[in-house]
């Protein structure tokens, strides 16, 4: 795929997300590592509406992610697994859309990460906020992925081709 087919595609994906921002006050996304779509678009865009923008904070593999109260510019450092974060001292946040990198989803709204089920533990602690994955229509899987007990479904895939729910 070249650049601007890239783009184009970056685009479309980021504009099914802002379609459904709704009530959401609070926005959350990450700043992409490798391949990840890069949700930094839908943030700006989120901004731009008035909603405030967080990003997750990660001290280490078995302690809870939290969110932290980010706006573009705000300074970020580098945290475990080579993620980019707010510095510590950030404000809290309880978003109420979290839009989550993913490595591999399902149709039926199934998501692989990276395996530290930091999203899931902060699914499971904001049962309100929706949830939204964010993924290359090529990490979609071929069958149903397996579920662990603790695996919190998303409640809507964004991809390049497709706004998919269950």
């Amino acid at each position: 795929m070249d650049a601007s087919a890239f783009d184009a595609a970056a685009a479309a994906l980021a504009e099914r997300v802002i379609a459904q921002f709704g009530a959401a006050r609070i926005v959350a996304g990450y700043v992409p590592v490798g391949a990840e779509v890069d949700p930094r678009p839908i943030l700006a865009a989120a901004a731009a509406q008035g909603r405030a923008t967080a990003l997750p904070y990660v001290e280490s593999r078995e302690a809870p992610l939290r969110f932290l109260l980010w706006a573009d510019g705000d300074p970020l450092i580098e945290g475990p697994f080579g993620l980019f974060q707010p510095l510590a001292s950030a404000t809290p946040a309880e978003p109420d859309l979290i839009l989550a990198p993913l490595v591999g989803f399902d149709r039926a709204l199934g998501r692989l990460g990276q395996g530290a089920a930091h999203y899931d533990r902060a699914f499971a602690a904001l049962p309100e906020a929706r949830r939204i994955g964010l993924a290359w229509s090529a990490q979609e899987a071929d069958a149903p992925l397996p579920a662990e007990p603790w695996d919190v479904p998303l409640h809507a895939v964004a991809t390049e081709r497709e706004w998919i729910t269950a």
